[in-house]
């Protein structure tokens, strides 16, 4: 006989599970009905309204999946396992929104939902296109639906679905064995639950409302290239594909570059990453198709206007597309385990991420054997002073830079496949740096030079005459970068400055021509000048940032403190007590907790030491929360000025015990021994705090929950703590109802005080009054560190700058699209 759970609300999942096997079923049925269409002249008509009702009606199911688990989140219907594990009580609504996506289940749901967005506006707009295009995307929506279905196939379970119970989790044993040991519990097991487990700490951060959709756009706007690609092989229309296809292919390249950047902004406001950039693996993985669809977006160019390397350009759509498939296994079958921050853990979907990919990578293959002896591939050599082969070659580096990135990144999965252990590289940032910096010059240079070249042939003598005033003046720029930085030894450096100054002079020439009539170049033209200015930005502060907290001891009196931090760059404050901190004086002046963060308030002061003036002066406020299992997550505070920021977070803290009472006791347990005095309006008692003083009796006091009858006496005792310059009040309350006596304390939490009015003494004229004080703790104090990254307004500037070329080039390559139609 089954147990009837009590309390559960399982109507809302019931009808989430019905639109995740509805959107999966449609989806299917519209990639079959878009195939027919596409192969099957006579029934087309009839397959492609078929494929267009289910898309539509796959896209409508996907709504109403989101529509209800937002609902059943926002409302905390715990008995649901997503529910439960990604959300609480005390998360504010914009963090709701963020818990919807923080698993595995609700990322996918946003992919899906991207996609169909997508779906939709290439059904209203691919035109000729539609059949095979759609086909191609609905069968990507049908394998992203199936990630949400959790039901079992044979024996196997496919994907994993955010409806499913709390108490179907095999988690749940773990979390509760004795509600589980129980059958009698077990019934009643939502009595124990009051609360969810809540939002990673690391993930409370606004940018995480932002950046996660940002880049699942960009991740489900590459099957649009890659679709037109198929498409191309399948209906053999192989030149026709690339002027339909550039504006997405550089749309998705807007929209996942934005994406990219967010996270970087997210990792350098909300993440001790010390920086913007940590070669994290799941930044690598996020960063590799990025790069790969922009060398795909200068070989598509070069192969329109000179007919060269089509099959570069098909294959590097191809390899994007593919690449976004793994990032995704990377980042969600668990086999990054302990090397990325942000990885998701295995849910079983290892084989099912691994199908995805093996098909979506097998298509392609097939396609490209099958056509080969067709396709237009010319055996002509292409010029070298040709503007196509030097794009060719640009994009070669870039693919080669990203081979050496993802092979490093992929080393667990080579581990897991093949049995081996070889060891990622320590220190990451280091160890990519000096691989990618080379590939960098070369790109960046490309990128300035080939602005000069035409298409098929440029005369020699007239790039170099152009060239000539470019390298002038990026030599002279270099020299006084690399003497304001105080770079002097560090050649790669100085090499880099150069190519990147190079590129942003050479655009910035093309960018003048552009505005002058030649309209057509000015969209390539920023978006070089961008990306240059985001490259010199993030080289100059990340090798010129330094930092200022030193602690000349290289010692931190907090234990175990050498083996999770380096003490020589963290310096320990003492609450109102300053620090000399280079040519600031640092004062930790309080804090603020606003549960579950507490925000710690550092004033810095550059003072004259001739004068005593203040030259500068502002505050900052970085955070920390206390987790059960992640112990203290700092997240840093950042003064931004024009050409620097002042970086700081806190890397150890005083857990304030007396802010909280200690549960399983009484509240009087949680204070010393209470003084009981005997006392009279005026007269004053010295605490631990401040002064005490005792004010005339109160025959009317009010409280919440306090009725007076007729009869009753009800007497309040105000009293004032006088503390630095502030007063703190409280109004204790004595009460006879009848024979019985009644007092009501009243805390002044601040100071940890609390006071009882007791007893009422008429022949004395006096009273009893009960002050309970809190022992005293060791002074707050908290150990925190602080860099400076000069400069990095070039890199956040670069890429609006870079943003801003690109949506210029995209509402050029539509208009071209739109002629070609």
């Amino acid at each position: 006989m089954d147990i009837q759970y009590a309390g559960e609300t399982l109507l809302p999942g019931q009808f989430g599970q019905f639109f995740i096997v509805l959107a999966f079923g449609a989806s299917l049925l519209s990639a079959i009905a878009y195939y027919f269409a596409s192969g099957n002249k006579e029934g087309a008509r009839s397959w492609q309204l078929i494929g267009r009702i289910s898309f539509l009606t796959n896209w409508a199911a996907i709504i109403g999946i989101g529509v209800i688990l937002f609902y059943l989140i926002l409302n905390h219907y715990y008995e649901y396992y997503y529910v439960y594990s990604h959300s609480s009580k005390a998360l504010p609504v914009y963090y709701i929104i963020s818990s919807f996506w923080e698993g595995q289940e609700g990322s996918f749901w946003l992919w899906a939902f991207w996609q169909a967005l997508l779906g939709g506006l290439l059904i209203w707009k691919a035109k000729s296109w539609e059949n095979p295009v759609m086909a191609v995307v609905a069968f990507s929506q049908a394998f992203l639906t199936s990630m949400l279905l959790g039901v079992e196939i044979f024996g196997s379970r496919v994907g994993s679905s955010p409806f499913i119970l709390l108490r179907e989790a095999l988690e749940l044993k773990k979390f509760a064995p004795a509600v589980f040991a129980d059958p009698e519990n077990l019934k009643n097991y939502l009595k124990f639950i009051t609360d969810g487990r809540g939002l990673n700490p690391l993930l409370q951060n606004y940018w995480m409302v932002i950046h996660p959709p940002t880049l699942f756009l960009g991740f489900a706007s590459m099957i649009v290239p890659f679709a037109y690609g198929i498409a191309a092989l399948w209906q053999k229309r192989y030149k026709d594909w690339i002027k339909p296809a550039l504006p997405w292919t550089l749309f998705a390249v807007m929209i996942l570059g934005t994406g990219i950047i967010m996270g970087s902004f997210w990792a350098y406001e909300a993440l001790n990453f010390n920086g913007f950039w940590a070669w994290d693996p799941v930044e690598n993985a996020s960063m590799i198709p990025w790069l790969t669809l922009i060398a795909a977006v200068h070989v598509m160019i070069a192969y329109k206007n000179s007919g060269h390397a089509y099959f570069t350009a098909i294959a590097l759509v191809f390899i994007s597309f593919v690449l976004v498939l793994y990032a995704s296994f990377l980042t969600r079958s668990g086999v990054l385990g302990e090397t990325s921050v942000h990885s998701f853990t295995d849910l079983g979907m290892f084989g099912h991420l691994v199908l995805y990919n093996v098909v979506f990578l097998a298509i392609p293959v097939v396609l490209l054997v099958l056509r080969w002896k067709e396709l237009p591939i010319t055996s002509k050599d292409e010029e070298t002073y040709s503007r196509e082969f030097w794009l060719f070659i640009g994009s070669l580096v870039l693919t080669v830079a990203c081979i050496q990135v993802i092979f490093s990144t992929s080393v667990p999965v080579f581990n897991k496949a093949f049995g081996t252990n070889f060891t990622p590289p320590i220190d990451k940032i280091k160890y990519y740096n000096q691989w990618q910096a080379p590939f960098a010059v070369i790109v960046t240079l490309v990128s300035g030079f080939a602005q000069y070249l035409k298409y098929r042939r440029t005369d020699a003598r007239l790039f170099y005459s152009k060239l000539v005033s470019a390298l002038i003046f990026s030599v002279v720029i270099t020299a006084a970068v690399v003497y304001i930085t105080k770079v002097y030894t560090n050649t790669m450096y100085i090499v880099l400055t150069f190519s990147c100054v190079f590129a942003i002079l050479a655009n910035a020439q093309i960018l003048t021509q552009a505005l002058g009539g030649k309209k057509k170049l000015a969209g390539s033209a920023v978006a070089h000048i961008g990306f240059a200015m985001l490259l010199v930005g993030a080289l100059i502060a990340a090798a010129t940032s330094e930092s200022i907290s030193i602690n000349a001891s290289n010692f931190i009196p907090v234990k175990d403190f050498e083996k999770t931090a380096k003490p020589g760059e963290n310096i320990m404050l003492v609450l109102n007590e300053p620090k000399k901190m280079g040519k600031y004086t640092v004062t930790y002046t309080g804090d603020t907790t606003i549960a579950p963060n507490t925000f710690y308030e550092l004033s810095f002061r550059e003072i004259d030491e001739k004068t005593g003036a203040v030259k500068e002066s502002f505050t900052l406020h970085p955070q920390v929360q206390v987790n059960e299992s992640m112990g203290l997550i700092a997240s840093p505070d950042t003064k931004h000025f024009l050409t620097k920021d002042i970086y700081t977070h806190i890397t150890s803290a005083a857990i304030k015990e007396e802010h909280q009472d200690h549960e399983g006791h009484s509240d009087d347990e949680n204070y010393k021994q209470p003084r009981i005095v005997q006392v009279a309006p005026g007269d004053t008692i010295h605490t631990g705090s401040g002064v005490l003083t005792v004010k005339e009796l109160n025959k009317q006091p009010t409280a919440k929950n306090l009725t007076i009858a007729k009869g009753d006496l009800a007497l309040g005792l105000p009293v004032e703590v006088a503390v630095a310059g502030k007063s703190y009040r409280a109004e204790p309350i004595f009460l006879m109802k009848g024979n019985n006596v009644f007092d009501f304390a009243r805390k002044i939490d601040e100071l940890g005080l609390k006071v009882r009015f007791s007893k009422v003494l008429p022949d004395q004229k006096k009273v009893e009054l009960m002050i309970y004080e809190k022992p005293q703790q060791a002074k707050d104090w908290i150990v925190f560190t602080a860099k400076v990254f000069p400069y990095i307004n070039l890199y956040w500037s670069g890429t609006v700058v870079m943003i801003v070329g690109f949506v210029m080039s995209i509402l050029r390559r539509r208009k071209e699209a739109i002629k070609a139609a």
